[in-house]
């Protein structure tokens, strides 16, 4: 399916009575990078349109499933918008960390470091084991060792629930005292969770951190080449099942 040329973004949503810590529609200079990563995704076959039933249990038309960036040149492209995405949103002095949630996070950290290092920000980075090590260097992290102080920004493939960045935020602060600097993510779903906030706003109000997309499924669905019969389907199910503060804003 085509992706044509760009159409205005969705502007930032804002939560409350002030800003929110949540940026979960993206500006119109993100526009590029969102369509670069609706086109890699398509190109890997990441991002499929039919029928699939999420870990939620709700029937979707459309799935995202990162698992299948399989080459050296896909991971690299993927890097690199995610290291675009986090210059853009928060700038190289709001973080110091980047930590991947084990297993999706951590090729995303360490390709994401390595796009950050060749645009002149070396960062550091590290990983959670699922169990933690008892022999060698043994611990639970890999990588970087946390330090307190350290400003600690997470890196994940796409958060439905928050279950992994719930897990994972009390391993770190176990380790030392750090400071949450945000999420980053490649698709916001824009979906509710336990109640009309989606996943990233509930995460942003709990942990009072920024959080944010590189692509939203709104900008998905205004920027992608699609057929009617998708179209709609897509349109009906976020008309059924999207977050109260994602608003989509496309004419």
């Amino acid at each position: 399916m085509a992706v044509p040329g760009p159409r205005a973004a969705v502007p930032r949503s804002t939560h409350g009575d002030g800003p929110s810590f949540y940026s979960g529609q993206s500006m119109a200079e993100d526009v590029n990078h969102q369509r670069e990563l609706i086109e890699l995704m398509t190109e890997a076959g990441v991002l499929r349109f039919g029928q699939f039933v999420t870990k939620s249990g709700r029937a979707s038309p459309y799935f995202v499933n990162t698992g299948l960036y399989r080459t050296g040149d896909q991971i690299r492209r993927l890097g690199r918008l995610y290291a675009g995405a986090i210059l853009e949103r928060l700038g190289p002095e709001a973080f110091d960390v980047l930590v991947g949630p084990a297993y999706k996070g951590i090729p995303l950290a360490v390709t994401t470091a390595i796009a950050l290092s060749e645009l002149g920000h070396d960062k550091a980075y590290c990983f959670n084991r699922k169990e933690a090590k008892d022999h060698g260097e043994g611990g639970v992290l890999v990588g970087h060792e946390l330090a307190d102080g350290d400003r600690v920004l997470l890196v994940e493939d796409i958060t439905t629930a928050g279950t992994a960045i719930r897990d994972i935020v009390p391993v770190l602060r176990a380790q030392a005292d750090i400071e949450l600097a945000g999420l980053v993510v490649s698709v916001d779903r824009c979906e509710r969770g336990l109640d009309d906030r989606s996943a990233l706003q509930a995460l942003a109000d709990e942990f009072a951190m920024p959080t944010f997309a590189i692509v939203t499924v709104h900008e998905i669905l205004a920027l992608m080449d699609l057929d009617e019969s998708t179209r709609s389907a897509l349109a009906a199910y976020l008309d059924r099942y999207g977050a109260a503060e994602a608003t989509p804003g496309l004419a």
